[in-house]
């Protein structure tokens, strides 16, 4: 597995975000989809990985920079074929290696509240990350679970 960042040029990443954006409307309402798209994800203050296994997708995850101090995980995703296979775990660590690179004080990161992000929020508890209030530029959402992790 090879996780590298990504340009967000290839055509193959562009569709399974856009695959990702279509599977968050059908598990939330669309307000409470807070999916980056391309144009979003190419922003200076984000950076992005996409995990290969050959020439096979395999997932994804980006880290938005909030403050000096302060990151957040986003579009983390894990290909159908590739689930349980470790690979979220494996997009994660490299986010968190880099936020601690970067000497961030806390990231953070939005989920969905429904069973079906059950399995996201139990990986997230698994690399050290808690239940918080809203962060940034978010509001309450019944749909929204909020997390963060202390990197001190």
């Amino acid at each position: 597995m090879e996780i590298r960042i990504d340009d967000l040029n290839g055509a193959e990443i562009a569709l399974f975000l856009q695959n990702h954006h279509a599977d968050m409307l059908r598990h939330s309402p669309p307000e409470s989809v807070h999916a980056l798209d391309l144009t979003a994800l190419r922003a200076a203050d984000v950076t992005f990985w996409s995990a290969w296994d050959g020439d096979k997708l395999a997932g994804c995850g980006a880290l938005k920079e909030l403050s000096r101090t302060r990151g957040e995980v986003k579009s983390m995703r894990t290909s159908e074929a590739y689930l349980r296979r470790g690979v979220a775990s494996d997009i994660l660590k490299v986010i968190l290696d880099e936020a601690t690179h970067r000497s961030y004080l806390t990231i953070y990161l939005e989920t969905g509240a429904t069973l079906v992000f059950e399995p996201a929020q139990k990986l997230y508890k698994r690399f050290g990350f808690s239940y918080c209030g809203v962060f940034a530029d978010y509001t309450e959402d019944p749909h929204s679970v909020f997390m963060e992790k202390n990197l001190r």
